[in-house]
């Protein structure tokens, strides 16, 4: 199963690739294959069916470009073709097709223009090919992942996964381990975990290094302590230790200082190892949101707050309905101009490292800035601020 990451990468490239065609009979079929294995789906054919026959009233037979059975159905138009016309066609097949065959996704492309369709849920996105990285999670079921009728199911296990964080937070500040250390500590084991099964690490090497460990626990904590070391070793300086053992060479470089500050040793038994271990053994962390648990994670560190664990969730969905008109959408324009320009890139990644973003998530009355000081009682809290408008933030 691809990363997400992997996933928008691969809508980026297909969308250059394919934003001059235009024929249905000519490029059609290569475009879907292309489609399909931007989330993975390597070999089209072996899980459905290009021309699906199917059985229409009168004695006619239908054809469906491609077949997904309960997946995903497709219907090509040449560019510029009605996709209202293409959707009733789809449809129509779709009513005479047995319904354990109902594919949950129907898609109707002039190759300029996707139309999605959720049967289960009814609902309906309109969107260019070009903007499909923006739209990748909606094809959720054909790349192996949850899809959005699932945020239940997906809530419980991110809460369940910051719970089992918890423990192990827990556990360590037993041991005298605490502050800010502490909290950094748990942000690198988090990002070990993250990187296990999402292909930042090769699979199954940061547990196997966890459970080469003794049993007691007694030397996980020098092991993890090499370990992020390592982690923050450039390819030019581990080339020169000839004696890095094996095991750590499987590890890469991890850039951007997570791992630069040198932390204390945590103490580890065999109880909190266990606890470690079933945080990988009890979770695929590829499938675990970094945004949901982001939010969770935060209420970690104070245990009055972990019994509102997931209850002020926000989608993601809903998040990027906000920060995507805001700045993602303008950033994304902005890569995809400098992204074949390496010194234009650079500059790019330089300013990406500048930008600062501030949330508020209490509500509250704020006030901002715009041409004349206000008097103290009426910013109480700033008090040399100007006023642009009025919000009230929940």
């Amino acid at each position: 199963m691809l990363s997400w990451d992997t996933i928008q990468a691969n809508a980026i490239a297909f969308s250059k690739k394919w934003q001059k065609a235009k024929n249905e009979e000519a490029e059609a079929q290569g475009f879907q294959l292309d489609f399909l294995c931007v989330f993975g789906v390597d070999e089209p054919m072996e899980v459905g069916n290009f021309e699906y026959k199917v059985p229409l009233l009168g004695g006619r037979t239908g054809y469906i470009d491609y077949v997904w059975k309960s997946k995903i159905a497709i219907e090509m138009k040449s560019r510029g073709k009605s996709l209202d016309e293409a959707f009733a066609q789809l449809k129509n097949y779709m009513q005479n097709l047995p319904s354990d065959e109902i594919p949950d996704l129907w898609m109707v492309c002039d190759f300029e223009s996707i139309r999605l369709c959720r049967r289960s849920t009814n609902e309906i996105w309109n969107f260019k090919t070009k903007d499909l990285r923006k739209h990748i999670k909606r094809f959720a079921d054909i790349a192996g992942y949850e899809t959005e009728r699932d945020a239940g199911v997906q809530i419980e296990v991110n809460v369940k996964a910051a719970e089992k964080m918890a423990k192990l937070y827990d556990a360590l500040k037993d041991h005298g381990y605490e502050g800010q250390d502490l909290e950094v500590y748990l942000v690198r084991l988090l990002f070990c975990l993250f990187a296990g099964d999402t292909g930042i690490f090769p699979k199954g090497n940061f547990y196997n290094y966890i459970k080469n460990s003794k049993e007691d626990g007694s030397d996980l904590s020098h092991r993890l302590s090499d370990l992020f070391e390592v982690l923050n070793m450039p390819d030019e300086i581990r080339a020169k230790k000839k004696l890095l053992s094996d095991e750590l060479k499987k590890f890469r470089y991890i850039n951007g200082g997570l791992f630069e500050r040198h932390l204390p040793r945590a103490d580890f038994d065999a109880k909190t190892r266990k606890i470690l271990l079933e945080c990988r053994e009890n979770f695929d962390w590829s499938t675990i949101s970094p945004a949901i648990f982001g939010a969770m994670f935060q209420g970690v560190m104070d245990k009055t707050k972990r019994r509102e664990l997931g209850a002020h969730y926000t989608s993601e969905d809903n998040i990027e309905k906000l920060i995507n008109p805001l700045f993602m959408d303008g950033l994304w324009k902005e890569f995809d101009r400098a992204k074949t320009d390496p010194v234009a890139l650079d500059r790019f990644h330089d300013k990406i490292a500048r930008l600062k973003f501030l949330e508020i998530t209490r509500p509250r009355w704020i006030q901002f800035k715009e041409t004349s000081p206000l008097p103290r009682k009426g910013c109480a809290n700033y008090p040399n601020c100007r006023i642009i408008r009025t919000f009230l933030w929940d």
